[in-house]
């Protein structure tokens, strides 16, 4: 038996790594995980736990004005402030932080506040310059956002920026049209930002069933955000006042005072001396795991969004979990990728779990579609036209529901316990066989004609 200084050595504290290190620490083996910036990765410090508390703080633009229609005296200059949202969101992600490194220690593992790149099959280098040794080594460092490179592009922000900044551009470009680009649109606009997103297709939230982002699209369109399809970059020139003029394919330059990257995100393999030990990438930068996330060196694993699988948080934490119990609990287990449910948190979110209608039909043939087209009662009262949708896809022949997609408020929390039923392979007859909740909007899942 090799002598190694540790079990385990984790890179990245975000939350795959987090799960891996302390749960295999439970177990008893020896873990060290080495994080370059902040314990709890993307997720808690710069991604959807602070982005969700703004969307929080969003919401509250149309809700006080809705509040007139229920008696309540709101007064018309109702003002908002940017800096104290913003240094709220920032303590909370302060806290989070510390309670994440007090999980890892309180395992046992110890945390190492340093960049750590791949020496060798067993061997970790730290910026310090010590070598340390483990059996095995586990890559969790998660991906970044992906930035064009046109002329001018320093100029511009991705979401790791936009938590931060010192106040809100009055007119902001925002460059996508993924999860990202959607949320951070609806945020903006809510907080009184002009805003205009641009994307190289006329095609929003590729891969979501098409009526539920078309909806999303005829209702940020009607709210004021401005969408330019089929533009490309063609530089960022800044002015003498600060502002910033655009120029891109198809369209007339436009003038506004931040340009948001919002354009996907690539694995963080950069540097991290993958090469040393032949473990392999692919054309993304993505590391290439088998089903137990074993890279092509069989002593070196790699868990979450740095594999490009699927790059969701939960997704890594299960990973990270089925990791620690195969290798140091004696409980082999592989992730279960199939009925995923995800959310767009704009505004109106969006949420799905299963095959769209698109990709239902290109695989069964015939399938059997249900939906509620309807006006939630909240924005009746309130003289509110938005409308909410609830699709349900079933397999022709058996009726077994194969998806379930759905825009308007409050569906990310509807939708989870419906996507039990759908990972369960439930029939729409279930459904039916099951009494509404009135009143109340979920109650359009049992009643889907």
């Amino acid at each position: 038996m090799a002598d190694y200084d540790y079990d385990l050595f984790v890179i990245g504290a975000g939350s795959g790594g987090t799960r891996a290190a302390r749960v295999s620490a439970a177990y008893g083996a020896r873990v060290a995980v080495a994080e370059e910036y902040r314990v709890g990765g993307t997720c808690v410090i710069r991604g959807c736990v602070p982005k969700k508390l703004l969307i929080y703080g969003a919401h509250f633009a149309e809700d006080l004005r809705d509040a007139r229609k229920f008696g309540w005296a709101v007064p018309d200059d109702c003002a908002f402030d940017w800096a104290t949202l913003r240094d709220n969101v920032l303590s909370e992600v302060d806290r989070l932080n510390k309670a994440y490194t007090t999980t890892i220690e309180s395992s046992g593992a110890e945390i190492i506040h340093e960049r750590a790149t791949i020496a060798g099959p067993h061997e970790v280098k730290l910026a310090s310059g010590r070598i340390v040794t483990a059996e095995r080594i586990l890559i969790a460092t998660g991906a970044t956002p992906h930035v064009p490179s046109c002329p001018g592009h320093k100029h511009g922000i991705t979401s790791n920026e936009a938590f931060h900044l010192d106040s809100l551009p009055k007119r902001i470009l925002i460059a996508g049209a993924g999860y990202i680009a959607n949320e951070f649109a609806g945020l903006f606009h809510q907080f009184g930002s002009h805003v205009t997103l641009i994307n190289r297709t006329d095609v929003i939230l590729r891969g979501y069933d098409e009526q539920v982002r078309d909806r999303l699209l005829q209702i940020s369109t009607m709210k004021g955000i401005e969408f330019r399809f089929h533009a490309e970059f063609r530089g960022i020139e800044k002015q003498a006042d600060g502002s910033l003029m655009v120029e891109m394919t198809g369209h007339d330059p436009i003038e506004v005072d931040c340009v948001m990257f919002a354009t996907g995100r690539v694995p963080n393999t950069g540097g991290l001396g993958l090469e040393n030990a032949g473990v392999e990438w692919d054309e993304k930068g993505a590391i290439t795991v088998d089903a137990d996330n074993r890279s092509s060196c069989d002593s070196i694993f790699a868990v979450g969004d740095v594999t490009n699988r699927v790059q969701l948080t939960p997704v890594a934490i299960r990973e990270g979990q089925a990791f620690a119990d195969t290798f140091y609990g004696n409980k082999p287990t592989q992730v279960d990728y199939d009925c995923i449910p995800a959310a767009v948190f704009s505004h109106p979110p969006i949420a799905g779990v299963g095959l769209t209608e698109g990709a239902a039909r290109e695989k069964f043939g015939s399938v059997k579609v249900y939906q509620s087209d309807f006006r939630p009662m909240k924005n009746v009262l309130a003289g509110r036209n938005e409308r909410a949708l609830y699709k349900m896809i079933c397999e022709a022949n058996t009726d077994r529901i194969l998806g379930l997609h759905m825009i308007g408020p409050d569906v990310p929390e509807i939708l989870q316990s419906a996507a039990v039923a759908v990972k369960a392979g439930l029939t729409k007859a279930a459904f039916d066989a099951t009494v509404a909740l009135h009143p109340s909007m979920a109650e359009e899942l049992v009643l889907l004609k």
